[in-house]
């Protein structure tokens, strides 16, 4: 919507909140951020003053120099911070980039160095030009996320077993010792959803395997110097025998066990003579192969482009492989000026994963904004330390700023660092309420992340939230439904939800998947009490502990002290869960039953359901079910909407129970076909918490020490302040 044109300014309104100013060179093409820019027609007011252009709609006023089209009308305030590209090496905290929002509503995007998209996915440069977004949206940031997918593109809706858990390892696994492994999580009844096969599963040991002829091309930049003469046969697109003597044997077997694969992949040192596609790349390419030269990789060239997924990739996924995990480190030069090799590997592939049916899925890092369209991200290879876990619900919190939603982490830290059974507790925690929950750790023999290799009660506790993150994925796939239509984060920050500056305080705490609040513990326990603290606000309201059943009073901040068996994660009044029934197996179909967990108070909540593999969601494919609680007095009422009709997605009759997790009343089991069903309790009695008294005294009973001391603390007023911490929580607690 172009409202004002002079000489090589140009302004045009996106939405009433959102105004693109152009200099030099105007672009009507989409661009690697900005694939639409047609919105509803917006009214205005236009007042042009020579020097300045006023544009003023219902929401904001834009106050735009006609000189360079800067915009002057808003107060300038600092942007939010988004994320980054990687926390490669990284112990604690890197910085971020901006994002999209800023604390004082108003915010810039720089689309200027931004590449032109052609209609057939192609890349070509762009002519010289100033061009800027200038968002003014208050304290509304969902709206401005919202406005920015709709503007950049859509957040895909990403496939069911990518919520499950995921193993990974950067290790030269047999085959028969990664069958072996993954038959002990099945032994052991811990389900995996994705079985992650690191760099090693093709040859690497390429210099003293096939000689001097196979060294890569000589280095272009720092970065590549390390692999030109360190990482020899860190690119490869053929098994390696010697491990894998029978592959395709392995993937069927995998994949009859419920586990997708991925396969790890670094393109940069291109292909060699030794790759089993060399030949046929050749004579596509027009190479000879008898001179064994090397086919540079140049994701600019479109003819390479094509017979690198081609012969390559399409081979290697009609044999099994489900996904590709780009693991692209090799600096951000192309032949291409301004073109980020790492944002093109990202583009094309995603673009190629979406052939056919399968919905696309990659895993590789972030390139910018925009890199959203193509999830799944990876945060890079983290010192294992408390600081490393302590920037990551801060790091998964802020990309929401730039729309990146699905990142996923090292669970437990990559690298280095310090083996602390503790800390790689904490992590999994984090990691199984947090967008991506992978299990990843560097090749050195004391790094797996396997639960049994662990103390027996962190094994025990491990293993238990790793069926929880199984169970919840009919409630993360919702909020991944709502993601793709509604841009609201899984993880979304509490300043999203809360206008105040509480909410702008608490960075480490999130709301995740629109029910549950949760606060990380990302620091070590008190060696006294064994317990660990976090500092948590709570909203206004009624908030109960979904581990432990405490209710607390919100509006206010409460130090909340766990011991190792949970984190502080706080259901609303009101509150809807879905949940699958089954926690011991890695099976995501829709005929299972379902646990629907309950908090009393009114509320709402559509689970969303499909195939969860396929695009045909978007033909309408897809049953929603509508759950509506309501509390009278002393009466709680849940009444069920199934679909009229789900497509033949669903069963005909599904089993259903529902657990009322405040409420002092047995489970009660339904079965749910394509009639409401309506569940009542009347003369409801609350669940209570424990007195005070008897909740301090078990914390002065299992302080490690003199009992004569604690006699002596308990009975004074003045208590050290350790032990005030501990008991401070227990004077926020709710009593009816």
């Amino acid at each position: 919507m172009v409202i004002f044109e002079r000489d090589d300014l140009r302004i045009s309104l996106i939405t009433s909140r959102l105004l693109r100013t152009e200099n030099g060179a105007f672009c009507d093409a989409p661009t690697q951020t900005v694939v639409n820019r047609e919105f509803e027609e917006v009214k205005y007011t236009l007042v042009d003053e020579g020097m300045y252009v006023t544009v003023k709609t219902d929401k904001a006023v834009f106050k735009v120099r006609t000189t360079d089209g800067t915009e002057l009308g808003n107060p300038q305030g600092k942007p939010l911070p988004g994320t980054a590209r990687t926390l490669d090496m990284a112990n604690g905290a890197v910085k971020l980039e901006d994002g999209i929002i800023s604390d004082c509503g108003a915010c810039v995007i720089n689309d200027s160095k931004s590449l032109i998209v052609n209609p057939d996915g192609t890349i070509c440069p762009r002519e010289k030009c100033t061009d800027r977004y200038w968002f003014v949206y208050g304290q509304d940031y969902l709206a401005a996320l919202r406005d920015f997918f709709k503007l950049t593109g859509e957040v895909p809706l990403i496939p069911k077993y990518a919520l499950g858990n995921w193993w990974s390892r950067y290790r030269a696994y047999t085959q028969e010792e990664y069958r072996t492994l993954m038959q002990e999580f099945i032994k052991r009844e811990i389900p995996i959803t994705v079985a992650t096969i690191d760099m090693d599963w093709h040859w690497t040991d390429v210099i003293s395997r096939f000689g001097e002829e196979a060294r890569s091309q000589k280095p272009r930049c720092v970065e590549e110097i390390i692999y030109y003469y360190f990482l020899q046969g860190w690119t490869g697109y053929t098994w390696n025998t010697e491990l894998f003597p029978d592959h395709k044997e392995l993937l069927d077997w995998i994949h009859e066990n419920g586990f997708k694969v991925p396969l790890n992949i670094h393109p940069s040192q291109g292909v060699r003579f030794f790759e089993d596609a060399y030949e046929a790349m050749c004579r596509r390419l027009g190479r000879d192969p008898e001179k064994k030269e090397i086919i540079p990789f140049d994701i600019t060239d479109a003819e390479f482009r094509k017979a690198y997924f081609e012969l390559l990739h399409h081979p290697l996924e009609d044999e099994g492989v489900d996904f590709w995990w780009i693991d692209w480190q090799q600096g951000t030069k192309t032949n291409m000026d301004g073109l980020d090799p790492l944002w093109a590997l990202n583009h094309y592939h995603y673009l190629d994963s979406a052939r056919g049916e399968k919905r696309p899925l990659i895993l590789s890092r972030y390139a910018g904004l925009g890199s959203h369209r193509y999830p799944l991200g990876f945060s890079g290879d983290t010192i294992v330390s408390w600081k490393s876990l302590d920037f990551q619900p801060y790091f998964t919190n802020c990309a929401a700023n730039a729309g990146y939603t699905w990142w996923s982490h090292d669970i437990g830290g990559h690298m280095k660092g310090v083996q602390d059974d503790e800390l790689y507790l904490r992590w999994l925690q984090l990691g199984v309420f947090s967008p991506i929950n992978r299990l990843h750790s560097s090749n050195s023999d004391y790094m797996g992340k396997e639960p049994w290799k662990r103390t027996w009660a962190v094994n025990k506790i491990s293993e238990e939230f790793l069926r929880l993150r199984h169970k919840m994925i009919p409630y993360m796939y919702s909020a991944n439904y709502r993601t793709h239509t509604e841009g609201e984060p899984i993880c979304m920050p509490m300043y999203y939800r809360y206008n105040c500056l509480n909410a702008q305080e608490c960075p480490y705490q999130y709301i995740f998947g629109g029910q549950l609040l949760v606060a990380p513990i990302t620091r070590p326990a008190d060696r006294r009490t064994n317990l660990a603290y976090v500092h948590v606000w709570l909203p206004e309201g009624r908030w109960t502990d979904i581990f432990n059943g405490r209710i607390y009073e919100g509006g206010r901040w409460v130090t909340m002290n766990r011991d190792l068996d949970s984190i502080p994660v706080l259901a609303p009044a009101g509150a809807i869960v879905p949940m699958y029934k089954n926690d011991r197996t890695n099976d995501i179909s829709l005929e299972q039953p379902l646990e629907i967990h309950i908090w009393r108070g009114n509320g709402h909540y559509e689970l969303y359901e499909d195939d969860g593999e396929t695009n045909a969601y978007r033909r309408g494919i897809f049953a929603k079910t509508e759950f509506d609680l309501a509390e009278n007095s002393d009466k709680l009422r849940l009444t069920i909407t199934p679909p009229s009709d789900s497509k033949g997605l669903l069963p005909s009759e599904r089993e259903m129970v529902i657990k009322f997790r405040d409420v002092v009343t047995d489970d009660v089991t339904v079965k749910v076909g394509n009639e409401p069903v309506v569940v009542e309790i009347e003369n409801i009695v609350p669940t209570k918490n424990e007195d005070k008294n008897e909740l301090k005294n078990a914390i002065l009973t299992r302080i490690q020490g003199s009992n004569a001391w604690k006699n002596r603390v308990f009975s004074k007023k003045k208590m050290p302040l350790f032990l005030h911490e501990a008991l401070s929580e227990f004077e926020c607690l709710y009593y009816e």
